[in-house]
């Protein structure tokens, strides 16, 4: 039941790296490491990545704040774009419940467009096995801090440490995008029949993914209705975390009267 040891900080808790503000591309597609923008938000040489071989598409792993042991959990765009697959939400659900049982706060860098598709996927069961990262960030009782730096799709976003299922503050990025889908999917579901009809369909394809993206693929309508905290800039990151590693300190959660859940096995 107790906490982790807390050591004597050797960075500066408010710290600002200039870079990150420049970390995230222009291009929606254009990929970065994610590990760049945790090893700048985290005290400096802290981050100690786990299982760095498997399931590369998330990044995993332990590093401090302020001194303070945090768990960290990141999808990485250089791999699969970070979408989530099966072994990625294997990964990604057993180090967060190894977090949640040794009373490590966990850190959730969010970088996701959705879950992997394919037929091979789906027959090897990516709904059961991505049930497990939900689950696992569900039942998770230490505190839930999620940056959200690009992209957080659907299901996927609801999957990594979401207000929605239980986060305890929930930060985006300027480039952030939270929607249900990215712009060019949701323009070819919901504008199909105006599409087919088009004289030029590319070309107004073109403006309703602008449109699309400029009134829902931003973090300011999530942010009005509650599902982050609040929109900031990127070299506030770890200030921000910090402070609320703080605030969330001796955190206590009251589960219901039963003898356990029902995880999906």
């Amino acid at each position: 039941m107790a906490d982790p040891p807390r050591v004597e900080p050797w960075d500066d808790p408010e710290r600002a790296d200039d870079e990150l503000a420049e970390i995230v591309p222009d291009a929606p597609r254009k990929p970065y490491d994610m590990k760049d923008v945790i090893g700048s938000v985290t005290d400096e040489g802290s981050f100690f990545e786990v299982h760095e071989n498997f399931a590369k598409n998330v990044v995993v792993g332990f590093a401090r704040l302020d001194g303070h042991s945090v768990g960290v959990v990141a999808n990485n765009p250089r791999v699969n774009a970070g979408t989530l697959d099966i072994e990625a939400s294997q990964k990604g659900a057993r180090f967060v419940r190894f977090c949640d049982a040794f009373n490590i706060p966990i850190v959730t860098f969010e970088d996701v467009p959705g879950f992997m598709p394919g037929t091979d996927q789906e027959h090897n069961g990516i709904i059961r096995h991505g049930a497990k990262l939900l689950y696992a960030f569900s039942e998770a009782t230490v505190p839930l801090l999620t940056v959200i730096t690009r992209k957080a799709y659907g299901g996927a976003y609801c999957v990594m440490s979401s207000k929605h299922i239980g986060g305890d503050v929930n930060y985006a990025w300027p480039t952030a995008e939270i929607a249900v889908m990215g712009p060019k999917g949701a323009v070819n579901v919901l504008y199909r029949e105006e599409l087919a009809e088009a004289d030029d369909p590319d070309a107004r394809r073109q403006e309703l993914i602008d449109e699309y993206r400029e009134e829902f693929a931003n973090p300011y309508t999530a942010a009005d209705r509650g599902f982050v905290d609040d929109v900031i800039e990127p070299t506030e990151t770890r200030a921000r975390l910090v402070q609320d590693l703080k605030m969330l300190k001796g955190k206590s959660s009251d589960q219901p009267a039963k003898k356990h859940g029902n995880i999906p096995i």
